[in-house]
């Protein structure tokens, strides 16, 4: 198909559901007004049943646990499809250097960037921490700061280089982070199970109200989350860049900074 008629084909579904989009936003109840019957009841039984003050993180991984689950594995399923077509046709091998385009000359970083992006880089990778371990207190979770560890690592690439980002990055790494959230998650499914709870069932110390660690199973749950998002978008960075790398030739000065 042709660039053209891809644009024509985008342009067609996008006026065919424009309507539905313009339904929904019209539909949606007006900033600041009452809570929905759903939101109220969580709101009036979450925190007692659940030591948590997290409503979202309540939903996400305790009322509609199930549900996060199978998300969860759509974005693995998502993130291998993604590797698998890039990977099709350069195989699996690696390289950290970077290619050099004819006609396009590559600077090395400044030192004010590579300042800038060093300390930016530790700020935002704490701050995504911060999201990660304070979800069932303080709006949050594994979602969001898994996406903004990731975004960190972006941060190192830009003040040190491919070369410096690879050294720090590593493929195995990631796969073991993405799949082993994933496999972390179901476990916390499973293994209530042979204790002879449900499924998802929170057979955990529920800890105290508002406290960083409170919430039981959830916790666990998070943290596979995190683990899952923050090496699936990682891996996806890693692979997009490798598909802009020259895997065999001399290394020309500089290419290191492209």
């Amino acid at each position: 198909m042709s660039p053209r008629a891809r644009l024509a084909l985008l342009a067609a579904a996008g006026l065919a559901l424009l309507p539905g989009a313009a339904a929904t936003l019209g539909g949606l109840p007006a900033f600041g007004s009452r809570i929905a019957e759903y939101g109220a009841r969580i709101n009036a039984l979450v925190p007692g049943e659940r030591h948590v003050a997290n409503m979202v993180s309540a939903i996400n991984f305790d009322l509609r646990g199930l549900d996060t689950l199978g998300e969860e594995f759509m974005l693995l399923a998502a993130i291998t499809g993604t590797v698998v077509l890039l990977r099709g046709r350069r195989g699996e091998g690696m390289t950290d250097r970077a290619m050099r385009r004819p006609g396009r000359a590559v600077r090395p970083q400044t030192e004010a960037v590579v300042l800038a992006c060093r300390v930016a880089g530790v700020l935002t990778a704490l701050f995504g921490l911060y999201v990660v371990l304070h979800a069932t207190v303080t709006p949050g979770g594994g979602f969001q700061g898994g996406v903004i560890l990731a975004s960190a690592t972006l941060l190192v690439y830009l003040g040190e280089g491919y070369v410096g980002w690879r050294d720090a990055v590593r493929s195995h790494w990631l796969d073991a982070m993405e799949g082993g959230g994933a496999l972390l998650f179901a476990l916390c499914g499973l293994v209530p199970m042979l204790v002879g709870a449900a499924f998802l069932q929170n057979v955990l110390p529920l800890g105290t109200f508002r406290d960083l660690f409170s919430g039981g199973l959830m916790l666990v749950e998070n943290l596979g989350v995190a683990l899952a998002v923050t090496g699936g978008f990682t891996q996806l960075f890693l692979e997009f860049m490798e598909e802009t790398r020259a895997a065999d030739g001399p290394e020309e000065p500089g290419e290191d900074s492209a």
